[in-house]
């Protein structure tokens, strides 16, 4: 028996590690020899998981508390919500283009209805996100947005762009909608819409130095309105559509018909502007002097940057002197005539007194008479109207040079208004000419586009355009601030099977204008419907130049993206 005993002693020995068979043969006393990798080779693979499973907040046998197992695991729970949180927003919102997830979007909205508890303030209300989206004017891609917001002040604005940097969502300005290139469209998957119609206060006015200061939101037919009112002979000559706001203007760097005489909002119209930086840094860009040659000239920066640099919250104006002003009307064979008259009459003693010079077409005028809006018919011809200021022997003057210009250039009609009443009567003409288009073809929608070249150029650009029209099959009537090659096609259509024909109609006239060295708007804006041509009208190095200065002042990409700068794909 102990022969049996001293085998499976012998068996179990040979199955323990070194240091036990050492032990068990020489004694405790023995020193234990260095383990070696071999000596633990025989321990199953899985000891070190099962040993570190003891110590499981899961495990009946982990050692501490109750309390302390119940920590552990809700930290566990915790982070792998985080984890699966971020994979699906991942999934959902692919991180090239960086911005909010569905989840974060409802935080900022959160966060937006906190800071602006007021009623009416924050709206998420789809019937508001939509009209603020989007346009009946514009047929260019919309979408709403996620929130509209009204602000009040730049210190709202303050806070609505810190909460959305924070929150990394899109921010697009809205005011007057009068934009006819999709310039306020909503971004997807969710942008902030700034309300900014409410800031619409003359805050400062001095007669003295012919300026006043103006929140953004403002339009400009009530900065002259209020100016009339106070009965200070001063102006603010810009004129774009009705209803335009000083920020809209500023961003789409607008004219109107006053641009041959006054010019265009990049001209020094806009003496300081107050913007809000993608960060939340609120800046002036000059002061209020006349002229300043200190440093680079940071306003003109934001004019015409469509919103995608700053949020301009204020502006300093510049004024005119409102002077006296006739009416008058000049009817010619074909455009090229009348085109030929303006520059002689530009180029004149008398042309400084030549405020507005605008051309209608043949079909303008048919539609003016169709519709029924003048006092009384006119012969169906391209039209001359222009509109003549200073003192009343000056206007008298200017109105016989014209009349002698005209009739040297072929017009067959020369008709000037004596009083003021017969002015407006006659200018009315050209104020409802889209009025008068729509109105002429009752049911009918109208894309309305721009283009501008130098004025020796216009008339072989419209005789071209409306050539190609003709042969599309599409109706149009056409307008133009003569005096600066600028000219707008009111382009007629029935339902959205021609909308097709029509945006293939546009992009052979605007690629008309380009080789004719014009460019592809005079005043409507780039947004989304022209900044396909950007590239070709301004160069691949100007169009880097560009993204390089929104990448410096958005890097995140917040302000208005999808505008202006022309898709690199």
């Amino acid at each position: 028996m102990s022969a049996s005993i001293s085998r499976v002693s012998r068996r179990w020995l040979a199955s323990r590690p070194a240091h036990i068979r050492t032990m068990a043969t020489k004694g405790p006393g023995s020193p234990r020899p260095a383990p070696t990798s071999s000596s633990y080779s025989t321990q199953p693979p899985n000891s070190k998981i099962l040993t570190f499973a003891r110590y499981s907040p899961w495990s009946k046998s982990f050692p501490g508390t109750w309390r302390t197992r119940a920590l552990l695991q809700s930290a566990f729970y915790a982070v792998g919500i985080v984890l699966a949180t971020n994979y699906v927003d991942s999934v959902w919102f692919p991180p090239e283009t960086g911005y909010a997830s569905p989840r974060e979007i409802k935080v900022a909205i959160e966060k937006l209805k906190q800071a602006f508890p007021e009623e009416g303030r924050v709206s998420t209300d789809p019937v508001i996100l939509t009209e603020h989206g989007s346009s009946e004017n514009s047929y260019h891609p919309a979408s709403p947005h996620a929130v509209v917001v009204q602000a009040l002040s730049t210190e709202d604005v303050v806070k609505i762009v810190k909460i959305a940097s924070e929150c990394r969502m899109p921010m697009v300005v809205y005011s007057g909608a009068t934009s006819l290139e999709g310039h306020y469209s909503g971004v997807s998957p969710g942008s902030i819409c700034i309300d900014m119609s409410g800031m619409n206060n003359i805050l400062e006015i001095h007669e003295a130095d012919s300026d006043l200061i103006c929140q953004a939101g403002i339009q400009w037919e009530d900065i002259n309105q209020t100016l009339k009112d106070k009965g200070i002979p001063l102006f603010f000559p810009l004129d774009p559509g009705p209803g335009a706001t000083i920020g809209g203007m500023i961003g789409t760097g607008c004219s109107g018909t006053n641009a041959v005489r006054y010019g265009t909002a990049k001209a020094e119209w806009f003496l300081n502007l107050t913007v809000v930086l993608p960060n939340g840094e609120v800046i002036k860009t000059r002061r209020r002097a006349r002229k300043s040659s200190a440093g680079f000239d940071t306003t003109k920066l934001f004019i015409g940057a469509e919103g995608t640099l700053g949020i301009v919250t204020e502006a300093t104006l510049r004024l005119a002197p409102l002077l006296p002003t006739k009416v008058a009307m000049a009817q010619f064979k074909n455009v090229e005539q009348a085109v030929n008259a303006v520059q002689d009459i530009l180029n004149s003693p008398y042309g400084p007194h030549i405020q507005c010079v605008e051309l209608l077409d043949d079909k303008m005028m048919e539609a003016i008479n169709v519709a029924g809006v003048t006092t009384k018919p006119l012969p169906v011809c391209d039209t001359l109207f222009f509109k003549l200021q200073g003192d009343e022997p000056a206007i008298k003057l200017t109105a016989k040079t014209v009349q002698t210009i005209v009739k040297k250039h072929g017009s067959d009609r020369f008709e000037f208004a004596s009083t003021d009443q017969e002015a407006e009567d006659l200018w009315q003409n050209r104020k409802y000419a889209l009025t008068s288009t729509m109105g002429a073809h009752p049911g009918s929608r109208c894309w309305t586009t721009d283009v501008c070249v130098p004025v020796s150029k216009l008339p072989e650009l419209v005789y071209e355009t409306k050539k190609d029209l003709a042969a599309a099959g599409l109706r149009s009537t056409i307008v133009g601030h003569v005096g600066d090659g600028n000219f707008h096609a009111l382009i007629l259509f029935e339902n959205d099977g021609e909308l097709p024909k029509v945006n293939d109609a546009v992009h052979r006239l605007v690629h008309r204008a380009l080789d004719l060295d014009g460019t592809c708007t005079g005043e409507h804006g780039v947004g989304i419907g022209k900044k396909q041509y950007l590239a070709e009208e301004l160069g691949e190095g100007t169009v880097e130049l560009m993204r390089s200065i929104k990448k410096a002042v958005d890097p995140m990409n917040l302000l208005n993206p999808g505008k202006l700068y022309p898709d690199k794909n």
